[in-house]
Order: C-alpha cells, then structure tokens, then sequence
C-alpha cells in the first residue's frame, strides 16, 4: 500500500473544522451529534469524530484517514463520522476538491424530503435565482441538485453518489440533497464549501417560500 502523505498544516485544519461546525451548530444547521465536516491534508482525510456534540466540539475531536476505506491513520484515537464514505466519494471523483461540508439545514432538509425518492435519484431545480450563481456552476439560471434516497447503510448511499459523479463529474452542481437527511456541498477549501452550503440553504429556504415544491402540502396544512 503507497504511505499516506499528511499535510503540514494539519493541526490547523482540525482547529479550523472544529471551528466550523461550531459555528454551523450556533445557526441550528447541525443539531446535537448531527452533521459531519472534512478537508483534505496531504493524501489523508481529516473529519469529524462520531458522535461528538458540534456545539463544543474541539479539534481533539477530528479523525485523520486514509483515502480508500477511511479507517483512522496510526496514532489516532477517535472513530471517524459514520458518513466517511460519502466524503471520501467525493474525493475521489473530483480531484480538486479540498473540502466537504454535511449539515442538517432545515429548509434544504424539507425541500430534499417534499422532492424525495424512493430508490432512484431524485432532483431539485432552482430556476433563475440570483444567489445560484454563488454555486460556482457554468449556468446558474437553472441548476438542478440530485436527490439520494437515505438508506440505513451509508456505504449504499456512497455508491449512488460514486454512480452519480462518474457519470456527471465536474459538470454537476457542488451539492447534494438526501431525503429526510440534509444537504452535502463541497469546494476547493472549507470556506468555499461552506458558502456554498449557505447559497443552498436560502435557494432552498426561498424556493419553500415561493411555493415550487410541496405547496398544495402547505394548503392543506393551513385549512
């Protein structure tokens, strides 16, 4: 097996995850244990352990991994997010991507649920909003994010997003929905990856408002 090569600045990039998901814990994003960051060191992974609280999560509580199965690299003590795989799809279908994000966003969370699948990929389309244009897409005028369904096993869900990348790779949105889960956006470092989750989240939050998906649910809740 080639050795790991691991980033000089990896303490600094556990500090900065940590930071993060704090910060997107503090804006309700990632509920209790819920959501899971990482970042590229080197050939290596670094994410959020298991079931750490991100509201007081520190970057003690980061796991460093390897590439191909995500099994933590010697000398670490933690147990890495159960959601490693889907992570380290993205990976390794876009190579140039430094970071990853998966937050548990309310409005991205109920549009992904109102546009679910059951097995097959569903879609969500944001036509001509402004903000789009903050994904970084060729055309923001109409983007269209896929929809995974949520399968208990998550190594499932990776395979449906390897198929998927293979088969759209660079030209596809830097984002993902899963039914009833949350939204995944990815970008070149962190903070690319976490505006985009921002851009998603009020395209979602304002798509809700409009009315496009699941408004005939919102009449009938109001009647």
């Amino acid at each position: 097996m080639k050795p790991v090569t691991i980033g000089e600045d990896v303490e600094l990039r556990r500090a900065h995850l940590a930071a993060a998901c704090r910060s997107l814990y503090q804006r309700g994003w990632m509920p209790g244990t819920s959501g899971n960051i990482s970042v590229r060191s080197g050939d290596a992974v670094v994410i959020t352990a298991s079931g750490r609280s991100k509201g007081t999560i520190s970057r003690h509580d980061t796991v460093l991994v390897e590439p191909d199965k995500g099994l933590p690299l010697l000398g670490e003590s933690e147990w890495p997010s159960a959601e490693t795989s889907v992570h380290l799809a993205v990976y390794r279908q876009l190579p140039p991507c430094g970071a990853v994000v998966h937050a548990h966003a309310p409005y991205s969370t109920a549009l992904a649920t109102l546009a679910g699948t059951d097995g097959s990929i569903g879609q969500v389309t944001f036509t001509d909003w402004e903000l789009a244009k903050g994904l970084g897409v060729v055309d923001p005028r109409l983007v269209t994010v896929p929809v995974f369904a949520n399968w208990p096993e998550v190594p499932r869900i990776a395979e449906d997003v390897t198929a998927y990348l293979d088969g759209s790779g660079a030209d596809a949105p830097p984002a993902l929905f899963i039914d009833r889960h949350g939204v995944t956006t990815w970008g070149r470092d962190l903070e690319e990856a976490r505006n985009r989750l921002e851009c998603i989240e009020e395209l979602s939050r304002l798509t809700l408002l409009v009315g496009t998906y699941g408004a005939g649910v919102a009449k009938e809740a109001a009647q």
